[in-house]
């Protein structure tokens, strides 16, 4: 049985003290005795106190110092206004033994500080903040309170290692890891988004690599006599999930994150632009001096064009990221990493080894991936060829809405099937041979049966059975040709393939493609091959 308790705020005098104010009614209770330790629940974390009573003995109040609390509660320390604890003894009571030894990393206000400041300084400083304290492992311990630059200390591990909670005495021996900025911490702390990555594990596990091996083990790599790679651009349809995997990414091989859209970048007036670029790379390199960075340049394609036909501040712009890219050196610690939709309208010499040494084509996910994505969805899969990530999410949502509308208290299939008439796939909105046509099933067309047979045989089956097709160990159809004289249902044909194989259906004609001027039919079939 649980009871519930009103939070008051801390008494000043008890801050940085460690502290949780209890009644002596509670205290009893929980089987508590004046300074005994205790995990306080809170909601996304636990903070680690010494039980006291309260000045005037008054039961149905707490009051926390958050001192020593989760990683996640230092964002926020928003304690709540009502606590619900058990009124009998907990069965596991904290287990705080005297520690042998800590191993913790150093949280700073400034980069100064961690430069001017001798290590041993730093490491006698901290060891008397810490005395007398009770530690928990993975908890930071807020040291704000005392008049010096350093803010946090996280607790990495504890010896013996038996235990995750413990006290820290004059005999403790203290082994700093690390050094860390608030700002970089923060940073880090702010750029971990927990979100499942379906259909992206492929891509996810070959960018992983090439961001954890330059950033982590630099040094390895030169005594190899392997330069480190400078840069990693990822190409792929609007709404494929670019942005989301490298900030997922950065976040699991330890790095902050820098991230810049080109238009951001873009100034009116002349020399603004390469001002604000060489700022980033500042900023840049100002992250790598505290741990591994990554500077992401969305949109890239908006920041560099092609340099023929563009304009003078474009090729300006474009010149400038180039000199900057070939100014880093190994002991710049920071990888740039570029998306864009559109790799073709790149400036060529930004692809070149040196720059952006590799590349990570994102496609449209398949059928499977599709599935990995919807989770149990198998039909609904099939019927979504074309859709992206964001496609997918925006389906998933109207169908909720419908459902919502609907007063179901569950999502069917009869609410995606009606959000698929107005979700469409945003790669064909406005492409080229678009249109929406009534769906025509293969029993509408009399006679062709011959016809009918190959042609689900060959556009039909490797869409729906993909599994049977790499069994086999059968390859694709690339294309069918349908020849005959006018009338004879070809395009019918066709959209009945299309209809039963639940794809989407673009009808070109040579007319279409025809233009009078130099490169503009070639544009124009490269589009609709998109």
């Amino acid at each position: 049985m649980k009871i519930t308790y009103l939070v008051l705020p801390m008494d000043p005098a008890d801050r940085g003290t460690q502290r949780v104010r209890l009644g002596p009614g509670l205290m009893a209770s929980l089987g508590l005795g004046l300074g005994s330790p205790v995990l306080v629940a809170l909601s996304g974390g636990s903070c680690l106190c010494t039980a006291w009573p309260r000045p005037d003995l008054a039961d149905g109040f707490i009051q926390i110092d958050m001192k020593c609390c989760s990683s996640n509660l230092i964002l926020n320390k928003a304690i709540p206004t009502h606590l619900s604890l058990p009124l009998t003894p907990s069965p596991n009571p904290i287990f705080c033994p005297k520690l042998k030894g800590i191993r913790i990393t150093v949280v700073v206000q400034s980069v100064e500080f961690r430069k001017t400041t001798p290590p041993s300084f730093i490491h006698e400083l901290v060891k008397d903040m810490l005395k007398g304290t009770y530690v928990h492992q993975k908890h930071v311990i807020d040291v704000g309170d005392y008049d010096t630059d350093i803010k946090l200390i996280v607790i990495e591990s504890l010896n013996p290692e038996s235990t995750v909670t413990g006290l820290v005495t004059s005999k403790t021996g203290v082994e700093i890891t690390g050094t860390r900025t608030l700002r970089y911490y923060r940073g880090q702390l702010q750029e971990q988004p927990q979100v499942l990555l379906g259909g992206l594990e492929e891509v996810s596990a070959s960018l992983r690599e090439m961001l954890h091996l330059p950033l982590q083990y630099p040094a390895t790599l030169g005594s190899l006599g392997l330069s480190c790679p400078r840069g990693v651009l990822l190409a792929g349809p609007p709404g494929v999930g670019k942005t989301l995997l490298v900030r997922c990414l950065v976040g699991e091989v330890g790095a902050s994150l820098i991230t810049v859209r080109g238009p951001e970048v873009v100034g009116s007036r002349p020399g603004e632009s390469e001002e604000r670029l060489r700022a980033v790379f500042g900023r840049a390199r100002a992250a790598a001096e505290e741990g591994p960075c990554v500077l992401f340049l969305d949109e890239l394609d908006s920041l560099c064009p092609r340099r023929t036909g563009s304009s003078a501040p474009e090729n300006r712009l474009v010149a400038q990221l180039l000199t900057l890219m070939d100014g880093m050196d190994q002991s710049d610690r920071f990888l740039i990493v570029g998306a864009t939709n559109q790799p073709d309208s790149l400036d060529p010499a930004l692809r070149r080894p040196g720059r952006f040494d590799r590349e990570v084509v994102i496609g449209a996910p398949t059928a499977q991936q599709r599935l990995s994505i919807l989770v149990d969805w198998a039909e609904l899969a099939q019927r979504t060829t074309g859709y992206v990530g964001a496609d997918l999410s925006a389906l998933c949502r109207e169908a909720a809405m419908l459902a919502i509308r609907h007063n179901t208290p569950t999502i069917t299939m009869e609410h995606f099937l009606s959000a698929l008439k107005t979700v469409r796939p945003s790669c064909l909105r406005g492409s080229l041979g678009r249109t929406d046509l009534p769906a025509v099933s293969w029993e509408q067309i009399g006679g062709l049966e011959e016809v009918k047979v190959k042609l689900q045989q060959s556009i039909e089956w490797p869409m729906r059975y993909p599994e049977a097709f790499v069994r086999l160990g059968l390859s694709r159809p690339r294309g069918v040709l349908l020849y005959g004289p006018p009338g004879c249902a070809k395009t019918t044909l066709v959209r009945a393939a299309a209809t039963s194989s639940h794809c989407s259906f673009l009808s070109v004609s040579g007319a279409d493609l025809y233009s009078p001027y130099v490169g503009d039919s070639e544009k124009a079939l490269a589009q609709v091959g998109v």
